[in-house]
């Protein structure tokens, strides 16, 4: 019994006294029953509920008479388990709890197996008493219920069948006793307890003919003064998931019949009262009971998003009918005065309620004494959810659909977690149970960034009653760009003007009217006249996103690392002497190993190659010589891969405007230059750009006077480039405006 599930199952699921098993999953309609009597609530409901708070999602799993043990999930998906005081103090609860709703302040941590630690929660000064179980029992040994300080423990014997042992660490006062005779005993587990006996679950083998079979059946045993156990009820229809019930008048367990299940109820000095199950309730378990009040139900999920009401029937009243005490709930312990804390929801109002016994035959008192401050109405009973969205294609919508209890406006917020940017999606017009939202993938108008988001989905109601609210995360992934600095996938140019402002156009994904565009510009900052070089270099942080390198008037190359939002790190120093080159270009993986490269020429006409470690700190690893002649072009540019080879390829125009192609070996060398056009020195500069069309192939973009054009790459070395019209730096004056682009 490791229980590391979720906050609910853990406090559903494990060693619970009279409490609530968990069905995953299972939505319940409400049954027809009767309407609930009036019920006398104390007029200190809203001051203890307002005395404290619970968080959403929280269930309860043991109440003592100093404080209760709650059991949450964190935003990681942990189990988080805290003691909440009377004061209102809480107390965290490190490790497995194995021991629950002891009706006591007592708690048992550790593994259920293994070595156990028995907790004191009162605040007395007395340290904790740690028992190894395999060492005072035997190897197997297992804690099987708790009962304030006295601990059920399952002891192996021969033959695989155990026995049933009282342990109760006191000191020099320590109290071990058998409960259990020599029976085929397979299992036990404690149910429930009242006065000084304690309900077992008893699991038994015997032989039948050539093999086994198992019974299943429930015992008392008088823990307090330590008497063996004795069988109540052995009748082969104990439904054993359903738990079970035990007061001083009454006890009750779910029992399977040809017609169904039913709660039997053998109530003293009177005939036995049966409880059908009827389709809705069919897995439901036995909660418990409250003065002469049975409660059931299916237990649900503690953020209240799923319809799971606890019913009660008055056992005193031979012809009471069912009703409905609470709208929802999730887990349930019984306190050591007899009342019943369950966590749930009653007229909308979100928390903890303490249900105490009222009149003879009449509604259990209840008393919320702790809130979630959320009210519910309207509740979310399924969706479709994305949880990885693909916006490599622009134009396809991703699609969220829910149903919901009942008709409501519905809108979701898609939020990027890394930079809060985002956007919310209205559901249909009409109030409908079926809401359903578009998303196009952008966020004001640009193409969304990638990584975690979180969703908000929220649902209101036409009138009365609380919105539904659901939250979520999911993931936006596109192939990386190494010319993309604000991480959505599409391509940005930098363009630096005369007054040193570096500014950033993100460009759209696809063309638009038949022409690509800028989705919005946006300063980078300033400073940057000081360099004689900047150039986009893919990424050599480690990111998915590309970073640049710049060469200052004194030769020092520095390096900006892209945050990811369009905004860079502060610059850090590589090294000195770049003044010796004329042109750098970078971004190409010239050398297949897939890092990008810079290449460097200098006015002697010798081409250099600074191939890239991976390690931002030192970009580049020392220079190899790739051979002279290349004076005769006075623009170089990286284009990465455009051809299909091996690896990145370079384009360089020479001073008549003829632009040749560079293929790359992927060894760092290249295949002999290949001319594509001539023409090109209409451009004030050229530009490895990336993948602007989101066609897999990296394309170049030429930025001149006479305007800015697009030319995709095709994937063919003898003719590389298609060109396509644009509506970059269009306007009066930009063709001339801006001494670099990148």
């Amino acid at each position: 019994m490791k229980h590391r599930t979720s906050g609910r199952r853990l406090a559903a699921a494990v060693l619970t006294l009279s409490t609530v098993t968990a069905v995953t999953g299972t939505l319940v309609t409400v049954p027809a029953v009767a309407a609930a009597p009036a019920a006398v609530v104390p007029s200190a409901v809203a001051a203890a509920a307002d005395a404290a708070t619970l968080p959403v999602g929280t269930d309860v799993v043991s109440v003592g008479d100093t404080g209760y043990l709650t059991s949450r999930e964190d935003a990681a998906g942990a189990t988080v388990l805290e003691w909440r005081k009377a004061d209102g103090s809480v107390e965290p609860i490190g490790g497995d709890t194995v021991g629950h709703d002891s009706k006591s302040d007592f708690l048992v941590t550790g593994e259920d197996s293994g070595t156990i630690t028995v907790r004191d929660m009162t605040g007395s000064a007395a340290a904790p008493v740690t028992v190894d179980l395999a060492t005072e029992f035997a190897a197997g040994a297992k804690l099987v219920g708790v009962i304030g300080r006295d601990l059920f423990v399952q002891v192996p014997r021969g033959g695989n069948y155990h026995d049933l042992w009282l342990y109760t660490p006191n000191g020099e006062q320590t109290r071990k006793v058998r409960l259990s005779g020599y029976g085929n005993h397979v299992s036990f587990k404690v149910v429930a307890s009242a006065g000084n006996d304690a309900l077992v679950l008893v699991t038994t083998r015997y032989e039948s003919g050539a093999g086994f079979r198992y019974q299943d059946s429930l015992g008392l045993v008088d823990y307090v003064h330590g008497t063996s156990l004795r069988h109540e009820r052995d009748t082969g229809k104990l439904v054993t998931a359903a738990g079970g019930a035990l007061t001083l008048d009454y006890f009750a367990r779910v029992e399977t019949r040809s017609e169904g299940n039913r709660i039997i109820v053998d109530r003293a000095g009177r005939l036995p009262r049966e409880i059908p199950l009827d389709t809705f309730t069919q897995k439901a378990v036995v909660v418990g009971i409250v003065g002469d009040v049975l409660l059931y139900g299916v237990p649900g999920e503690a953020d209240g998003t799923s319809i799971n009401p606890l019913y009660a029937v008055d056992l005193f009243k031979a012809d009471a009918q069912p009703y409905e005490l609470l709208e929802r709930f999730s887990s349930a312990a019984h306190a050591p005065d007899g009342a019943l804390y369950v966590r749930g929801v009653k007229d909308d109002a979100d928390g903890l309620y303490r249900l105490f016994d009222g009149v003879q035959g009449s509604v259990p008192e209840v008393t919320r004494v702790a809130g979630t401050g959320r009210d519910l109405a309207v509740t979310v009973l399924d969706s479709k959810i994305p949880t990885t969205v693909d916006l490599q294609q622009p134009g396809t919508p991703v699609r969220w659909e829910w149903t919901i209890s009942r008709p409501a406006f519905a809108m979701l917020t898609l939020k990027h977690v890394a930079t809060g940017k985002q956007i919310t999606l209205p559901g249909p017009e009409d109030r409908s149970t079926r809401p359903v939202m578009e998303w196009d993938g952008t966020i004001d108008g640009v193409a969304a960034p990638n990584g975690a988001y979180s969703w908000y989905f929220v649902a209101i109601p036409n009138g009365v009653g609380s919105a539904a609210r659901a939250t979520g995360t999911f993931r936006v992934t596109r192939q990386a760009n190494p010319h993309d600095f604000n991480d959505n996938g599409s391509t940005d140019l930098l363009a630096r003007d005369s007054s040193g402002t570096l500014w950033r156009d993100d460009l759209s994904d696809g063309p638009v009217d038949g022409r690509y565009t800028s989705n919005g510009r946006s300063a980078v900052g300033g400073g940057w006249a000081a360099y004689k070089h900047i150039e986009a270099v893919g990424q050599i942080g480690g990111a998915a996103h590309g970073d640049l390198v710049a060469v200052d008037a004194k030769g020092d190359l520095w390096t900006y690392l892209a945050k990811g939002d369009g905004t860079f790190t502060a610059r850090a120093r590589v090294g000195g002497g770049w003044n010796a080159y004329d042109k750098i270009t970078g971004g190409s993986d010239l050398d297949g190993d897939g890092r990008s490269d810079l290449v460097a020429t200098g006015t002697d006409g010798v081409a250099w190659l600074y191939k890239g470690t991976g390690d931002w700190t030192k970009p580049y690893a020392s220079r190899v010589r790739l051979g002279s002649g290349w004076g005769v072009y006075d623009q170089i540019t990286a284009v990465g891969n455009i051809a299909g080879a091996a690896a990145g390829d370079l384009v360089a125009r020479d001073t008549a405007g003829v632009l040749w192609l560079y293929l790359g070996k992927g060894d760092g060398t290249f295949a002999p230059r290949t001319r594509v056009g001539s023409g090109w020195n209409m451009f004030s500069r050229l530009v490895g750009a990336g993948d602007v069309d989101n066609d897999g192939r990296p394309d170049l973009i030429g930025y001149g006077p006479q305007g800015t054009y697009l030319y995709r790459a095709t994937g063919s070395w003898q003719s590389p480039f298609t060109r396509v019209s644009t509506r970059l730096y269009a306007a009066p004056g930009e063709g001339t405006a801006y001494n670099d682009v990148v």
